[in-house]
């Protein structure tokens, strides 16, 4: 794939805006390997897990047990973001840097809090100026840095360098095709003079997921590894690829696919490889794309390839045949072990199916995979066979059957954090189940999917409680004794990334708003702090001028709190947090900090209109409810049109009023809020735009008449 080279000359409305900056901010400091591994480093932040082991541990103690509770705020910044905020900053050389919504990154002194500079890359323009459609996410969960540059990866599939000091681009590179049902959400992983990155889109269309390393200085792509071997009339691509064919049947290639890699990704440098996690299948349901089965390789795997080459070295797979959305795109943790006396160069991985793998990264062999959640979908893994035990009613023959942990995962995407002091891992937990349904309806084997549509498989997919006392909990695990140390039972699921350190902390925020630090020997809540808006972001720390400092970006995001999986007592609309009314910050605490902090509003539920002049018609609302969930409005409106937080709640829109029909047609088909992230639906006829609004207005009335906002 081509690069596309950009002028500096010719990109002005693209490169930085100079809002103030000085000398004393700009840094051409030639960021190395050797930097990227250096664990003794107190005073950047250089990488998504701070080092290349991605452990999210520091060696700091002067914030600790002992004075945790005098931490106080010593710096904000509002930020213009009005949906997810889910990313970690950077921090080199006494700057912030970080990205929100529609990709756009910033700048700020790590000191004051002060923004220095912004880049846009006009990701609006770039699908509207492509006819891209594009739906599902337009979060991003960080940068990464390599030399003088940062290195972003766009909602639209850009990968783009730009300078360190003063956000002047340096060159963009298209990693997928602008047709293509596809979206990148993870950070880019940059290593040995190269920049890896991923995608996702496993729901929307038959894809063949697949990783790609680019040139750090050029952005030409230098190797592709592909998750889902293709069509085996065309031959394969290498030798791996036609050993995980053996592993598929019927015509997956044209039905499904999916193994899209979007997060969890970790360079080794002493085995000089890359080992990353791939994605679940698409469509969900296996006996759609493999209608005789098999194990679907290389999909739900933790994947090592040669970090120079991309040649496959070797693979766990954590959800054989995997029929749940149970994907590996969780953190892979680099830790050295004691193992019964043995020196052990381990990989720690949580991912959603709810076992916790210690895995000897020199060759790949899991040396053990523990429930760290109820799970029923496997009976255990079995170190012997190197596999998983799936009983046959998990996979829902009768046509339904309740599931733990959910395919919202026992851990999602938030940031497990290792103490290696300790030897204890910090796991974000979610205890939640899935009923999943098929009652045959649109689910026959080699059923093909449709690009920029979501399909699962399923006829219904609902959340439910697991038979754990608590929605979420954050838990401390021990990898070598393979056991839960602690567990601090929450409220909700979805809790935020984590951070430990020397000073014996764990620091965690929580979607009703807490910011914790707790024991990290034994969970006990030491500090907390309302910021007054939901988190979901991990925790980052530095220490500048003999100050240490504790750094997050507030505000909450991801699926769940888009209410994705529905609302009700398991949804997230109950925190009211609404989209635009609560400021997305960064917030920065220290021992000794005086910042005085606006506060926010007050939650706030949803209200929906009860609109007199428009008469619902029962069979247009049922119909709507299709188009509504095919087209992916759900993914940012809500499950239900109950929205949690990432857009507007359409209930209480005027748009949807009677009367209002010309301007609804300009906002969904034409586009008029493509540059706030709302995307563009040509193809939509007139009665599938009209059964839409009756959709709509048949959950607002029913929302009044329940008396509220849920």
């Amino acid at each position: 794939m081509k690069s596309i080279r950009s002028s500096l000359s010719l990109t002005a409305c693209m490169a930085a805006t100079f809002l103030s900056i000085t000398p004393l901010h700009a840094s051409d400091r030639n960021i190395t390997d050797k930097e990227l591994s250096d664990e003794s480093n107190t005073s950047d932040w250089l990488a998504y897990g701070r080092t290349h082991s991605e452990q999210r541990f520091s060696p700091l103690t002067d914030i600790n047990i002992s004075n945790v509770s005098q931490l106080k705020p010593e710096w904000y910044a509002p930020l213009p973001d009005k949906s997810d905020i889910v990313g970690t900053p950077l921090v080199v050389d006494g700057v912030m840097y970080y990205v929100g919504e529609m990709n756009r990154v910033r700048a700020f002194d790590a000191r004051t809090g002060k923004m220095l500079w912004e880049y846009d890359p006009e990701v609006a323009k770039e699908i509207a100026e492509n006819d891209m459609k594009k739906v599902f996410w337009k979060h991003n969960r960080g940068l990464s840095t390599y030399g003088d540059k940062l290195f972003l990866a766009t909602w639209d599939g850009r990968l783009i360098a730009i300078t360190r000091n003063d956000g002047k681009e340096v060159w963009q590179t298209r990693t997928f095709d602008h047709d293509q049902p596809l979206n990148i959400t993870g950070h880019p992983k940059a290593f040995d003079g190269k920049v890896f990155v991923g995608n996702g889109g496993t729901e929307l269309g038959p894809m063949r997921g697949y990783v790609t390393a680019y040139d750090a200085e050029t952005g030409d792509q230098v190797w592709r590894f592909y998750i889902v071997p293709g069509n085996p009339a065309d031959g394969f691509e290498d030798a791996a690829q036609e050993m995980a064919a053996k592993t598929w049947s019927g015509r997956w290639w044209e039905n499904g696919g999916g193994g899209n890699a979007w997060h969890g990704w970790t360079y080794d440098e002493k085995y000089n490889q890359l080992i990353f996690g791939t994605g679940n299948g698409g469509p969900w349901n296996i006996k759609i794309r493999s209608p005789e089965g098999g194990d679907n390789l290389f999909l739900c795997s933790v994947i090592a390839v040669d970090a120079d080459t991309g040649e496959y070295k070797w693979h766990v797979q954590t959800a054989p045949g995997d029929t749940w959305d149970y994907n590996s795109n969780m953190d892979i943790v680099l830790a050295d072990l004691k193992i019964d006396g043995e020196q052990v160069d381990a990989a720690l991985h949580a991912p959603k199916n709810g076992f916790f793998y210690t895995i000897d990264r020199s060759n790949g062999r899991v040396l053990s995979a523990e429930k760290f959640v109820d799970a029923n979908w496997s009976t255990k893994f079995d170190l012997k066979e190197q596999r998983h035990i799936v009983p046959d009613s998990a996979r829902y023959p009768d046509g339904e059957a309740n599931i733990y942990p959910s395919a919202f995962g026992a851990h999602s995407w938030h940031a497990m954090s290792y103490n290696p002091e300790l030897g204890l891992a910090f796991i974000p937990t979610n205890h939640l189940g899935n009923t999943f349904k098929d009652n045959g309806n649109k689910t026959e084997a080699g059923h093909k999917m449709e690009n920029h549509k979501l399909y699962l498989g399923l006829t219904g997919w609902e959340l439910t409680k697991d038979p754990h006392e608590s929605r979420g909990s954050l838990q401390a695990w021990d990898p070598v004794k393979n056991d839960r140390v602690w567990q601090v039972n929450q409220d909700s699921p979805w809790g935020a990334g984590t951070l430990t350190t020397a000073g014996n902390l764990v620091f965690q925020g929580l979607p009703d708003g807490m910011f914790k630090a707790y024991d990290a020997r034994t969970g006990d809540v030491l500090w907390s702090y309302d910021l007054g808006l939901g988190i979901s972001a991990p925790p980052i720390t530095y220490k500048l001028d003999g100050k240490q400092m504790v750094s997050l970006l507030v505000g909450p995001g991801g699926a769940l709190a888009s209410n994705f999986g529905g609302s009700g007592e398991l949804g997230f609309e109950g925190h009211g947090w609404k989209y635009g009314k609560h400021e997305r910050r960064i917030m920065t605490f220290s021992l000794d900090g005086k910042a005085v902090i606006p506060e926010q509003p007050a939650p706030q539920l949803a209200k929906p209109i009860l609109d007199e002049k428009f008469e619902v018609d029962a069979k247009k609302a049922e119909a709507g409810a299709g188009v509504y969930a095919e087209n992916l409005c759900v993914a940012c409106h809500g499950a239900g049109a109950v929205a949690g937080m990432k857009a507007p709640d359409l209930r209480e829109s005027q748009m949807l009023l009677a009367g209002n029909e010309a301007l609804f047609e300009t906002v969904v088909r034409g586009g008029a809020f493509l540059v706030n992230g709302m995307p563009k639906f040509p193809d939509l006829t007139d009665v599938e735009l009209e059964s839409i609004r009756h959709f709509v207005r048949r959950q607002a009335h029913d929302g009044v008449k329940s008396g509220g906002g849920h």
